[in-house]
């Protein structure tokens, strides 16, 4: 069993930074391949960026170089750097985590691009 607690976000100034953190409970943190996703209001989640136990990342179109993942294997925990925030950002940031046999999600934390 894992546990995701994200944390980081808030409200934010169009073209601000955040840094979003999710910290994973149990053992084996380095097998899962890790991803952060988000949902708005009426619309579908989509992903954002992944890191897989391979070290390969991968960014949603959207991200357009804004946005860094990362992971700390030895902290279990996987990191969004989020730069240039735009207002279409605006959502709730998931963490997933998922192994060889199920998937994990994380309770979500907002994200707010608003002047």
């Amino acid at each position: 069993q894992m546990q995701l607690v994200e944390s980081g976000g808030g409200l934010v100034q169009p073209g601000g930074s955040l840094k979003l953190s999710c910290v994973a409970s149990g053992s084996m943190f380095s097998i899962y391949d890790m991803g952060w996703y988000r949902q708005a209001p009426g619309k579908q989640r989509e992903m954002v960026a992944t890191f897989t136990s391979y070290g390969t990342t991968t960014y949603a179109d959207f991200v357009d170089g804004r946005f860094t993942i990362s992971r700390d294997n030895a902290k279990n925990t996987v990191y969004l750097q989020m730069n240039s925030l735009k207002p279409e950002d605006t959502a709730v940031y998931l963490c997933k985590a998922e192994g060889p046999i199920r998937e994990y999600w994380g309770q979500g934390t907002q994200v707010a691009v608003s002047t």
